[in-house]
């Protein structure tokens, strides 16, 4: 299998917002920037997605399975924009979410950065299809004070729509041909973790889709996802992340406690044809906190935990991510050691940090849980 090319370096927007931190659970680092103690101050600056590298590892070939591909977007509901960067507000976009049915953007054709100052939130009594297409031109950011997107469907604010919440098959909620970039989960204390996107029950699909300098909370025991985090989909069945990017190049990677990029507790995946690259799970103390820490610091690009759960990954790239911890690459924890890992035409190499490695360096798990890795490499991780 060849080797993908290394990625160039980007640049760093000279915007930079300061995150004073209040406290373990509650502090955040940016995409360069180092962790700190609780009452210092950490630079975080705002990078500009129109220099990040495009979505996708550029030499996935894996086939798409029919529900992991682009949904329809040819008749949408909600139209964000009358054709000009300036009708385009965040306000138009968060209030789209709220009615849910399918979004797209009309704002005129050259890239656009939408900036928001609270998360668009999706609910559960609304359109059960949710689907945001970006069009390949649209940004979404937090501006590095909040997160971007939020489904819930436990939330009695988003509206309990069922008896049994943690599995309800809808909001089915699909974005694609988008980026998210400069999300910041750090203020959260109830939902925390999923510094772009929180997502709870339903069904959750990423399609093409960059994901850039979003952080969540910096210590703590489970909680993470610098970019994603997921809880409960609907009858164990997956979360389809496609031809997605989470980091892609330096300075533009996902942070948070744990899994820099994507976070989840009894939840399975489908990762095909993806890029994870300079992600970083800053926490430490692992999982259960060690004596005296706070926790975290494992999973550098995925962090996986609860039960029966599958992580699959397929023709993607898996490289340059780093853990104070465990997992350099991937941390996945099947508690009663029924889950399992697949791993097809993948790279994962030169991943840094961590340790229990008791099978692939760079990949934490118990050492009887069942792992596949087939026309794959798996080499130089810490």
């Amino acid at each position: 299998m060849r080797r993908p090319i290394r990625l160039p370096f980007g640049t760093i927007c000279a915007a930079a917002v300061f995150i004073f931190l209040i406290g373990c659970g509650s502090g955040g680092s940016g995409g360069g920037g180092t962790t700190a103690s609780a009452d210092q101050a950490v630079s975080f600056s705002l990078v500009d997605p129109e220099d990040g590298p495009a979505a996708g590892n550029p030499d996935g070939v894996t086939s798409i399975p029919a529900e992991a591909s682009p949904e329809d977007v040819s008749d949408p509901d909600h139209v964000v924009g009358s054709g000009t960067p300036e009708s385009c507000s965040a306000e138009a976009f968060i209030d789209a979410v709220a009615q849910g049915g399918t979004i797209v953007f009309d704002c005129g054709p050259d890239p656009i950065t939408i900036t928001l100052s609270s998360p668009a939130k999706v609910f559960n009594d609304q359109d059960p299809d949710v689907v945001i297409d970006g069009g390949n031109l649209v940004s979404l950011s937090g501006g590095g004070t909040t997160r971007i997107l939020y489904m819930n469907t436990c939330d009695s604010d988003q509206v309990w729509t069922t008896s049994h919440c943690q599995n309800q098959d809808h909001p089915r909620l699909t974005v694609q041909n988008i980026t998210f970039v400069n999300g910041n989960s750090t203020a959260e204390t109830e939902y925390d973790g999923g510094g772009a996107i929180w997502v709870r029950g339903g069904r959750f699909k990423a399609v093409n889709c960059r994901f850039f300098n979003n952080i969540c909370a910096d210590t703590g025991p489970d909680v993470g996802g610098g970019a994603i985090r997921v809880f409960s989909q609907y009858e164990g069945l997956p979360v389809y992340i496609v031809n997605c990017t989470f980091g892609g190049m330096e300075d533009y990677g996902n942070v948070g406690s744990n899994g820099g990029a994507i976070s989840s507790i009894g939840v399975s995946w489908t990762i095909i044809n993806s890029l994870f690259s300079y992600n970083r799970a800053i926490g430490y103390g692992a999982n259960p906190a060690e004596s005296g820490t706070p926790g975290g610091g494992s999973g550098g690009a995925i962090y996986n935990d609860g039960n029966t759960m599958t992580l699959t990954v397929l023709g993607s790239l898996i490289e340059y991510n780093e853990v104070n911890e465990h997992g350099s690459a991937i941390f996945f924890v099947s508690n009663d050691h029924s889950g399992n890992i697949v791993i097809d035409d993948s790279i994962i190499t030169d991943n840094i940090g961590g340790s229990w490695y008791p099978v692939y360096d760079g990949i934490s798990m118990h050492s009887d849980t069942l792992i596949e890795v087939t026309d794959s490499v798996i080499e130089n991780n810490s």
